[in-house]
């Protein structure tokens, strides 16, 4: 799983692989490879967007941020709304890799609300409560636009405002792209009357809805960069306790086979649905950090993703 081209050498001489092994997408004007790295983990140990999460370790954190850097991954998933009681992995993220990489695009997400004590508030829907979350973003990851915000959705209402706002803003030079998230087909369309679209970031695995089959389709098809999130998790979401319990004995063959890990067989298989796919995983854990990175690496056969898809489509 580790081919010659994908190995990079760490100070004490240990070889890793490289997130380069994965291939190149872009996002609007930047080149990111297809593995990458969420944050939502990251900012506590166990369950994560809850009001009494265990804050984790700084220094591990931080550790983590910066390995992913070492590995290759120039593509960063965030939010504001991702802390727990004394963590933000906004600022985390500023205190592990500022002054930036010139490569890294970190991208956010803009709607969701937490109140300080991490109870969930109201969804920003006006123009106003957007601008206040995109500059405090900008105040937490201490940059003077972003790179990527994507308009997280709830519903099937029209995005029209809220995409229209985040459209001003890119204009007013906040933002440079501008994405979607958690959305349904229709407002694909809606906001790309509006603005240009470069990802479209939606809950997407093996086992997934039709629905997200779809919106997967209209993306490669208009080249829009599809980023599934909870590829590995599954039914896990967020409690942070990574692959779902119980896998389908087509995924725990195909891991057997290859040597690999059921989540890199996961993680393998929705790169190869499309090559505009680009993974997040995220973990707190820089062994996980290294394996996730690695699946990249994982070239499955066609007998593989014919025996995946059957797992796909129960």
């Amino acid at each position: 799983m580790t081919p010659d081209s994908a190995v990079t050498t760490t100070a004490n001489a240990v070889p890793a692989v490289h997130a380069a092994a994965s291939g190149t997408w872009t996002l609007g004007d930047r080149t990111v490879h297809r593995i990458g790295f969420g944050a939502m983990r990251l900012p506590q140990t166990g369950p994560a967007l809850t009001p009494h999460a265990v804050p984790r370790d700084r220094d591990q954190a931080v550790a983590v941020l910066r390995r992913a850097v070492e590995l290759g991954v120039n593509h960063i998933d965030t939010a504001a709304f991702y802390f727990s009681p004394l963590r933000s992995a906004n600022e985390l993220i500023n205190r592990a890799l500022a002054p930036y990489p010139d490569d890294l695009v970190i991208a956010t997400k803009v709607g969701p609300a937490r109140a300080p004590d991490g109870t969930w508030a109201e969804h920003a829907r006006t123009p106003e409560a957007l601008r206040a979350q995109v500059e405090e973003n900008l105040r937490q990851l201490g940059r003077d636009h972003l790179d990527l915000v994507n308009l997280r959705v709830l519903g099937t209402d029209s995005v029209a405002e809220r995409f229209g706002a985040l459209a001003e803003l890119r204009r007013a030079g906040l933002i440079r792209h501008l994405g979607l998230s958690n959305i349904h087909p229709h407002h694909l369309a809606e906001a790309r009357s509006i603005a240009p679209v470069v990802c479209v970031q939606n809950p997407y695995g093996i086992g997934a809805a039709p629905e997200q089959d779809e919106v997967l389709r209209l993306c490669t098809e208009q080249g829009i960069a599809f980023v599934p999130f909870y590829a590995i998790a599954g039914t896990g979401r967020e409690r942070g306790t990574g692959a779902s319990t119980g896998e389908p004995p087509q995924v725990e063959a195909v891991a057997k086979a290859h040597g690999a890990s059921t989540a890199q067989v996961r993680l393998a298989w929705t790169l190869h649905r499309a090559p505009n796919v680009l993974a997040i995983p995220g973990t707190g854990d820089l062994t996980h950090l290294t394996e996730n990175v690695a699946a990249g690496t994982l070239r499955l056969t066609p007998d593989d993703l014919t025996l995946l898809n059957t797992a796909h489509r129960a």
